[in-house]
């Protein structure tokens, strides 16, 4: 019928198989007993009556007697109302010693891209000293445009990777290709999807085949339904360590870089079991936006927050307009504070 991922066994799987037959058949309990010499368990849920199509389409209500009730009218049958769905319960991913999805709210900060070893280290020092838990950083940048700074490629991975070293952070940075998994997985504790690349399919099979929790941001223009489609790719692979991300989809609206979909934070978690977590420096692309989108991401009841901060915004080689200073960070964590206690949290 359908094979699934064991969630808690990663790359193993649970096969459902339905066929015609009795267990009292020889062929059957022989076919039956061949299987379980190949498997670590073999379950029977039982063996049913085949079911009589025909005798569905019966009434099975008592005949109503016209000559004594002339008129009357036959008893409904009880309607059965359907069962609501359960909200599934959450799932927590582990990035290095820092865990997405429980009682902690997660931040997460860093530059938009690995310029250099100074900036890395300074960008490093500035999340540490503000309490963030993971230090992003991007080493591949695929760019709209062929002329902006396209990363440092591997050696930027390699300052990333020092940078979180040295200051004892988990880091996250981007993959691009499926051939470049291999290689960021090496350095990276997480590895992160682009909004471009939530559809590509390709590198999304490859990620479940890594041990390294994946972060999953939402398309530009992606549904929900879609966003949780590209999340499955990388766990019927056997990855189950998937965080998603929202970070703005494209509208009609031209005031902000992207439009930052809140409500997409408490759907997600009556939908999944997965970790979601939210970018609101590019659904603003404007500095003094980032705050406000925050914290309203927080007070929807978001995992963690993923923002961009820069020890020198305005020497950033891309998206410096939407960067936050040392001081915007340490704001920003003082007003989370309020909000993420009054939800049962800690920071």
């Amino acid at each position: 019928i359908e094979s699934r991922p064991q969630p808690d066994s990663p790359w193993e799987y649970r096969f459902y198989i339905d066929l015609e037959g009795n267990l009292d058949q020889p062929v059957v309990s022989g076919a039956l007993e061949d299987v379980r010499s190949h498997v670590r368990s073999l379950r029977i849920l039982g063996c049913y009556p085949r079911r009589d199509r025909a005798a569905e389409n019966l009434d099975t209500r008592e005949p109503v007697e016209s000559g004594d009730r002339e008129g009357a009218v036959p008893e409904a049958r009880p309607v059965v109302k359907p069962i609501p769905p359960e909200v599934p319960s959450r799932r927590e991913v582990k990035v290095g010693p820092v865990v997405i999805g429980g009682e902690r709210f997660v931040l997460m900060a860093g530059p938009c891209a690995v310029e250099g070893r100074q900036q890395i280290h300074d960008g490093a020092e500035l999340v540490k000293s503000c309490g963030a838990s993971i230090l992003r950083g991007g080493a591949f940048k695929p760019r709209t445009s062929p002329y902006s700074f396209q990363g440092l490629g591997r050696e930027g991975l390699e300052l990333l990777a020092r940078a979180g070293e040295a200051f004892d952070l988990p880091v996250v940075t981007e993959v691009i290709r499926p051939e470049d998994v291999d290689i960021v997985a090496a350095q990276a504790d997480m590895l992160q999807v682009g909004a471009r690349n939530m559809q590509n399919y390709a590198l999304l099979m490859k990620l479940g085949t890594v041990d390294r929790p994946v972060l999953l941001k939402r398309g530009l223009s992606a549904t929900i339904d879609e966003w949780l489609a590209a999340a499955e790719y990388i766990r019927a692979g056997g990855n189950m360590q998937v965080i998603l991300c929202e970070r703005g989809i494209r509208t009609f609206e031209t005031a902000t870089r992207s439009t930052l979909d809140v409500s997409a934070v408490p759907v997600v978690k009556q939908r999944c079991d997965l970790p979601i977590v939210v970018d609101p420096s590019h659904a603003a692309g404007q500095r003094e936006l980032v705050l406000p989108l925050a914290l309203a991401a927080a007070a929807a009841g978001a995992d963690g927050l993923i923002v961009e901060v820069h020890p020198r915004p305005d020497e950033a080689l891309c998206d410096k307009q939407q960067a936050l200073e040392g001081e915007d960070l340490a704001r920003l964590v003082e007003l989370l504070e309020p909000i993420v206690t009054s939800l049962g949290r800690t920071l």
